[in-house]
């Protein structure tokens, strides 16, 4: 795991470019403290800045930047090969492999790269990865991403040379850098609570897709961008494994997970440094732990957060699985004066406004566990994989409520917004207590996204309206952005399929690349710990929709499969529960412990000055929660996550 930045400077603007790479590397310091180093082309004026995090193969034979035996390739490389020893014996056998110089995967990418080609390569790589590789044969530089997007790639053209980088600290630490933020990225932000890939915050400065690659020749005049080629495409592997489904009884199909997961952990379980897990005790987390416990010599090293708060604590039952498998667990409690430990440093740390409020226990987790791991295994993936969202389980009756009456639905969905959020899941509690049930704490969101999905006309805007948050961002950004289209829509070849494996697909896409592995790799990022996510692995992802859509969704329960093969390791009293995530209740502390820090963001005289919002529209939102309406705590997220961006980055706010 490492932090990668380089350049193109053909035109010669930058008068000190190894000062330069070296001072983007150092923008980067906390994704690889354990070394660093630059290389420069002085004919073209090519460059690559390296960060090392040394994960395997400690020695200087892994240091980067790396030339190939046949000296026609150098490679920056921030991720892992998880296949790398297969590929190398692989290599060997052919008689392709150089004399090896140590037993790094950043050698095998190289003498891959040198037999198979770049595409070639990059079908049979399994892991995750961002790399940049600059071909002095040809005089092109390739940039490159992993299949599901865990490691981020930035680039663009800005004064007057193609720069790149793992994070935008490298970009903004150009002598010649002045970002101009694209008011279409604001857009998306309040829409998704993220900006979703190609996009950026930047105008110019794209993300590179993921499982895709480009190529910029030397030469090449700005401000064009050459269009992202995949190698790999997450909706085609999903479609030819529905194809390819066959009959299965349950037993083979929990087999089959078993096996394919058991792998995908295997792989991930191989380091040179200490190794351990992220636990929240849900079905995910604790099957990843079980399958590295049952393949473990010795006790995991598992950790969880907790919160104090009873409606959000999940440290309990993280301790009892724990418990159980034998690992060897710590755990820390969030708390209104810990968690403002770490809201000042949101802006710094996810780099671009971000504005999933559970990015503040995954730092909070990251940093515990870095201190006494190097890499840490998680359960994210899961979800999308195997049907873990409520969306895929209401996904039927959801569809159903396209039938109704359009003017009854739209009295229903005022009906069921006025209480707020803690209503429900106040009168959720109780209820579950009085019946004897373990208690939920997330219906008040349920409740308030069947109340948007009522007024949608389509499984589109129905799936739109169960992801967005404020529905039509322009009426609240002052520059009237207007209406962002969908970004890589997954409908294409699935109408076939029912809604809930649509916005499985979909969520694959676009939620789980943009939000959720953003949040794992900054997070760990900024801690010096390398996170991995077993769930995804290709088979994995093969398996899950070569099996039937009721391996997943049956009933009312998500990730069928997956709780019985949990069964097998885990009792399941100690997971059979409502699905809690990882959240915090941001709502009520924002009325609270909260109330004076969101003030300096969100007074007028702050919208105002940022320019990014029409500030009475957000004051009559911010307002609204004071007095305890509920479900637009994370509306108010997104505003503040930018408004704090703005401040840190581009100027104060008064």
């Amino acid at each position: 795991m490492c932090g990668i930045a380089g350049l193109i400077d053909t035109h010669g603007r930058l008068d000190e470019p190894v000062a330069v790479l070296r001072q983007m590397g150092q923008a980067i310091a906390h994704r690889g403290p354990d070394g660093s180093g630059e290389w420069f082309d002085v004919t073209a004026r090519v460059g690559l800045a390296h960060r090392r995090l040394a994960i395997i193969d400690l020695s200087d034979e892994g240091a980067q930047p790396m030339a190939s035996a046949c000296g026609r390739y150098v490679v920056v490389f921030n991720g892992e090969i998880y296949n790398f020893r297969e590929l190398r014996a692989e290599l060997e056998r052919l008689g392709a492999a150089p004399p090896w110089r140590g037993h790094s995967d950043t050698e095998v990418v190289l003498a891959a790269v040198a037999h198979w080609g770049l595409e070639g390569s990059l079908r049979r790589f399994n892991g995750m990865f961002a790399m940049a590789m600059y071909d002095k044969e040809q005089r092109v530089l390739h940039l490159a991403r992993d299949r599901f997007g865990e490691k981020p790639c930035y680039y663009g053209w800005h004064g007057g040379c193609f720069v790149f980088g793992s994070e935008l600290k490298a970009l903004e630490s150009l002598p010649v850098w002045q970002g101009v933020v694209d008011p279409m990225a604001t857009s998306l932000l309040l829409r998704f609570c993220y900006v979703p890939a190609p996009f950026s915050i930047y105008s110019g400065i794209r993300k590179l897709p993921p499982a895709s690659f480009i190529s910029v020749a030397v030469g090449a005049v700005g401000p064009e961008l050459p269009e992202p080629r995949e190698f790999w495409s997450a909706i085609d592997a999903m479609l030819e494994a529905n194809s390819a489904r066959a009959p299965a009884s349950d037993e083979e199909v929990v087999d089959a997970t078993d096996a394919a997961l058991r792998r995908a952990v295997a792989l991930r379980m191989h380091a040179d440094v200490p190794l351990g897990a992220f636990l929240s005790g849900g079905v995910d987390s604790s099957l990843v732990v079980a399958l590295m416990q049952a393949q473990s010599s010795r006790p995991v090293r598992t950790f969880s957060i907790g919160v104090q708060d009873a409606y959000f604590d999940e440290s309990g039952h993280a301790r009892r699985v724990a418990s159980h498998l034998g690992t060897q667990h710590t755990e820390f409690s969030v708390t209104p004066e810990t968690m403002m430990d770490v809201v000042p440093l949101l802006s710094h740390v996810y780099d671009e406004p971000f504005a999933d409020s559970s990015q503040i226990p995954t730092i909070m987790v990251a940093r515990m566990a870095s201190q006494h791991v190097k890499v840490a295994l998680s359960g994210d993936g899961g979800d999308e994989l195997f049907g873990g969202y409520s969306r895929h389980v209401w996904a039927g009756r959801l569809q159903r409520v396209l039938g109704l009456p359009r003017p009854l639905r739209e009295a229903a969905s005022r009906l069921l917004s006025m209480p707020p959020v803690e209503y429900w899941d106040r009168l959720a509690v109780t209820s579950a207590r009085l019946a004897g049930r373990s208690p939920t704490r997330i219906l008040g969101h349920k409740v308030h996204k069947v109340a948007r999905v009522m007024r949608a006309s389509s499984r589109e805007e129905l799936y739109r309206a169960l992801v967005t948050f404020w529905d039509e961002p322009w009426m609240v950004a002052a520059a009237g952005t207007g209406h962002a289209s969908d970004v890589r829509g997954a409908a294409g070849g699935a109408g076939h399929m029912s809604f809930a494996e649509q916005m499985m697909m979909q969520d694959t896409v676009t939620y789980l690349p943009d939000d959720i592995l953003v949040k794992v790799d900054r997070a760990t990022m900024a801690a010096s710990l390398e996170g991995r996510v077993p769930f995804l692995d290709p088979d994995v992802l093969a398996l899950a929709w070569r099996s039937p859509e009721s391996a997943r969704v049956r009933g009312r329960q998500g990730k069928w499969v997956l709780r019985q093969l949990l069964y097998r390791y885990v009792p399941r009293a100690l997971v059979d529960r409502p699905k809690a995530g990882f959240a915090l209740p941001i709502g009520a502390w924002l009325r609270g412990p909260l109330r004076d820090w969101a003030e300096q963001y969100l007074g007028e005289d702050a919208l105002r000055s940022s320019g990014y919002f029409d500030a009475g529209s957000v004051r009559r939102v911010w307002q609204e929660h004071l007095r305890g309406g509920g479900g637009v705590e994370h509306k108010l997220w997104a505003v503040l996550m930018l408004q704090m961006w703005h401040r840190d980055r581009l100027g104060r706010i008064p």
